[in-house]
């Protein structure tokens, strides 16, 4: 008797349906109905050390009515919205002695920064790491820009987009990329829950830019795959500080104009012996593909490019090991501080949210704190190095 075989475009095809459902049923629990996401409220205290202020300082300025009014909770406790947090740093800046002490964003002659997150093998860390590097610069007052180049959408899942339900007709910068009839970038950027942070979501569409590059180059049409980017990013140049894009975890025509239309580079690296071995990989290909690039006329001088390790556990002997061999090797180009691995950036995860968007009571004080100290640690020094980029050190 025959085995009756199953058609695996059929199975999949099915399990991608009763998967997308539940993932519109989870969504709709977490968020009711045609709802969109919205980030909590700060205490008095979070939005003190944001702005480097005393809350006894925030607390006088609104019992003499100066700045926003903040939402006044049980036991007087005060609470901030996002707006809120933008309005005091406008304020402050009015009176502060060192322009760019409130609002650290761009000046006169100041490029716009253009920040790639990449690595090739999967696992490492790079959503989290754009998606939380993108938030707290927005927190701190920079015009920030996201983009998910990652057909898988993982950037954009956290920021409330569902590809196949909210992208239905388009809307990823294929859109304004391709190489018949794009749109303007404008058209295609959605605006975020946080305020300054605004989103270019992702899903399959830009797999189609991988499909249409070759046909493009056997027919020499003059269009360049690797400024297109870079090309599409100067339509809203002016409107941002910075610009953070997640990349795919492959070395495609996708990435290569990516990194082309970057001033920076952010390589996440998890410290084990086999991430290293797929990351050297990575390395050479990449050297080898840019060079290319380069002697077809791309632009590849970067301000600045670093590794950064993730998930790591400092009590994995291995791990330092590794974290050693990684500094003896390249110095300064790993940043110094780590992103820990941490079960409270894991737990957020599991409702598509950051750790800064979650409430600090869902956690014990331990976990939370050691998890946010390595995130604002690790983004205060990427913060550093794009102040130094515009020429300016410690703020100045």
């Amino acid at each position: 008797m025959a085995v009756e075989k199953t058609r695996i475009d059929q199975l999949i095809g099915d399990h991608a349906l009763r998967l997308s459902e539940r993932l519109q049923a989870h969504r709709a629990q977490l968020f009711p109905p045609n709802a969109k996401k919205e980030l909590r409220k700060f205490t008095s205290g979070e939005v003190a050390g944001l702005l480097g202020v005393k809350d006894a300082y925030l607390r006088k300025l609104h019992l003499d009515g100066k700045g926003p009014s903040p939402e006044i909770r049980t036991g007087g406790r005060r609470y901030y919205s996002p707006n809120d947090i933008q309005a005091l740093r406008e304020y402050l800046e009015v009176g502060a002695k060192t322009p760019g002490t409130y609002l650290p964003g761009r000046r006169d002659g100041d490029h716009l920064q253009v920040i790639t997150v990449i690595n090739f093998k999967g696992g490492s860390g790079k959503t989290t790491t754009a998606a939380h590097l993108a938030q707290k610069m927005a927190l701190d007052g920079y015009r920030v820009l996201g983009i998910d180049l990652d057909p898988q959408a993982s950037l954009s899942a956290l920021h409330g987009f569902q590809p196949e339900f909210d992208l239905l007709d388009g809307g990823t910068l294929y859109d304004a990329i391709r190489y018949e009839d794009p749109l303007p970038l404008r058209d295609v950027i959605q605006k975020t829950y946080f305020t300054n942070l605004d989103l270019i979501p992702g899903n399959l569409d830009l797999m189609e830019f991988e499909h249409d590059t070759p046909r493009a180059l056997a027919q020499r049409d003059g269009n360049l795959f690797f400024t297109r980017v870079g090309d599409a990013l100067m339509d809203v140049e002016k409107e941002y500080d910075v610009v953070v894009m997640d990349c795919p975890p492959q070395l495609g025509f996708l990435t290569m104009s990516a990194l082309s239309a970057a001033t920076s580079v952010l390589v996440t690296v998890h410290p084990q012996m086999l991430d290293v071995m797929s990351m050297c990989q990575f390395l050479l290909m990449t050297s080898n593909l840019l060079g290319v690039v380069a002697e077809a006329g791309g632009d590849m001088s970067y301000d600045w490019m670093r590794y950064v390790i993730t998930r790591y556990e400092p009590g994995d002997g291995p791990q330092n090991q590794m974290v050693s061999f990684m500094r003896s090797m390249f110095g300064e180009n790993v940043l110094n501080h780590p992103v820990l691995k941490s079960t409270a950036i894991s737990d957020a995860g599991l409702t598509k949210q950051t750790l800064y968007e979650v409430e600090k009571s869902q956690f014990t004080r331990t976990t939370y704190e050691r998890a946010m100290e390595s995130l604002n640690a690790v983004n205060s020094e990427i913060e550093q190095l794009v102040q130094s980029a515009w020429g300016r050190e410690n703020g100045a």
